[in-house]
């Protein structure tokens, strides 16, 4: 799972003297609610740093309406409103908005969703990646067999997941779109231009949707991973480069990384939300939601970022998007009493902080109803630096790993996985972001065989037909001598590989 920079927060403290008041149309907390009135408080800060919030709202036209009323009161500016979930992304220099807007009648909770400054992008980190060699490529043509794309003999990952054999089967049904909300997708790849679909695609960078063509693009200087994903999901069966999981389904782009790398909420908001209405199938997710790698819920602003994501998540699962997250790269057991995090927040100063994992979530990953996809390498391992969890990883599937862990068998030379990158090129890279993308894959598979059946049937299929894969006891990936991770579960579903590896075979013949 990629994080394209990192960086990390404060706390935001009310200034001496501001005091709430139901006659400003805020209340302190436990009072009983009261109308919002017009009244505009003397008392609101301008003087703060630009800080983008979100606010989710409980009720009907009429409470809603007051309040972008009392945003406007508290010195917030409405970017953009998800009337269909209520979730409204607000930008404010306020310093006390947060906890101003959390008083007011019908706000369900708010807070802000970075701990830096709105300003212009960052120096941007990405991820590690070897682009594809000559070499490799001219000895993967020469090794292709009939019916295979050129590449495709260094893709161990397509029979680890019996891709190659659904593929004689099925590529899948244009009726079917996967979108990649991720750093952006350059349809002009000659791999992925045949099967992309614009008009599921767009930018939300910043919370709001933009439509202008090419939006959904990465920038020259941004990250490439969701070309990476894309390429995964559904390269095309063309003659050319690489095969993907599902080469005969739609992809589109939803754009909602920042330059400087990072998936803030409102972003991630409109991303589902888009995917929602514009018949979207299958999203693929892997990323988490900036600047938190767990987001509390015992904490107000926090709790508003697992509420606003959960809200557009469930709100694309009910017009029927099955949602496939990837699990995460810490090596973290996510079933744990406590888990330590060093690393958030990730865009200004990071705290460590012990968490209690199901108070405090990984968004979207462990959103209920969202599919968790761990990571396996080329000897369908664990991969040495997947998350894992009794409970919370549903399914696994092929991520890659270092080949000093595990070595694919020939023709194959990297234990990582290949896909597309910008400017139609090719290159390898390993996460359980490259694991997602071939569940997500699958899921298009059983989608296109079932293109009636709504997300719960779908995700039924999938847990079902994935083959079941028994803990791995010892672990020790490195072979060292020590114990590196601890399964627990059953062979039918456990901490390493959830209800098995994903089967794309039995995806198209059953």
């Amino acid at each position: 799972m990629a994080h394209l920079g990192s960086r990390r927060r404060r706390a935001l403290a009310l200034p001496a003297g501001l005091a709430l008041t139901a006659s400003l149309g805020f209340l302190p907390a436990g009072t009983a609610s009261a109308a919002v009135t017009s009244d505009v408080p003397a008392a609101v800060s301008t003087d703060g740093p630009k800080l983008s919030y979100v606010v989710n709202v409980n009720g009907g036209h009429g409470t809603a309406k007051a309040v972008k009323k009392a945003i406007a009161k508290a010195g917030g500016t409405i970017v953009y409103a998800y009337d269909q979930i209520g979730v409204i992304v607000v930008h404010s220099q306020n310093p006390a908005f947060g906890q101003t807007i959390r008083q007011v009648r019908g706000v369900a909770s708010a807070g802000v969703t970075r701990t830096a400054p709105i300003a212009p992008a960052a120096d941007m980190a990405i991820d590690s990646e070897r682009p594809l060699s000559a070499e490799e490529a001219k000895a993967a043509a020469a090794d292709a067999v009939s019916g295979q794309d050129p590449l495709e003999p260094l893709q161990w990952d397509l029979p680890a997941i019996k891709a190659d054999k659904a593929h004689k089967k099925s590529l899948g049904s244009k009726k079917v779109t996967v979108a990649v909300i991720d750093t952006g997708v350059d349809d002009t790849h000659p791999d992925l231009a045949p099967n992309f679909d614009r008009n599921a695609s767009v930018s939300c960078v910043g919370g709001a949707p933009d439509t202008a063509d090419g939006a959904w693009r990465p920038g020259p200087d941004e990250s490439d991973h969701g070309t990476h994903v894309a390429g995964t999901i559904a390269a095309a069966k063309n003659g050319v480069g690489i095969t993907g999981v599902a080469p005969g389904v739609k992809v589109s782009g939803i754009k909602v990384s920042q330059p400087d790398g990072f998936f803030y909420t409102e972003a991630v908001v409109c991303g589902f939300v888009w995917a929602a209405e514009h018949g979207v199938d299958v999203t693929n997710n892997s990323y988490y939601t900036d600047p938190w790698l767990f987001a509390c819920k015992n904490d107000a602003d926090q709790k508003a970022l697992v509420e606003a994501v959960s809200r557009a998540a469930r709100y694309a699962e009910r017009k029927g998007a099955v949602n496939v997250a990837a699990a995460g790269n810490s090596r973290m057991d996510l079933a744990a009493d406590e888990i330590t995090d060093t690393t958030s927040p990730n865009d200004t100063t990071p705290v460590e902080r012990v968490i209690n994992p199901r108070e405090c979530l990984d968004i979207p990953t462990q959103i209920p109803g969202v599919v968790t996809v761990s990571a396996l390498g080329a000897k369908n391992l664990k991969a040495s630096y997947s998350n894992y969890g009794n409970g919370v990883v549903d399914i696994s599937a092929p991520g890659g790993d270092s080949t000093r862990y595990q070595t694919p068998d020939a023709p194959a030379v990297d234990g990582r996985i290949l896909s597309t990158l910008p400017g139609g090129g090719y290159g390898y890279k390993a996460g359980t972001s490259m694991a997602s993308p071939h569940v997500a894959g699958v899921v298009a598979l059983i989608k296109s065989n079932h293109l009636y059946a709504p997300p719960a049937a779908v995700k039924g299929l999938l847990y079902a037909q994935a083959d079941d894969t028994a803990c791995t006891n010892p672990y020790d990936i490195d072979g060292n001598g020590t114990v590196d991770a601890v399964c627990e579960g059953t062979t039918r579903d456990n901490g390493f590989y959830g209800t098995g590896v994903a089967d794309a075979l039995d995806a198209v013949r059953r």
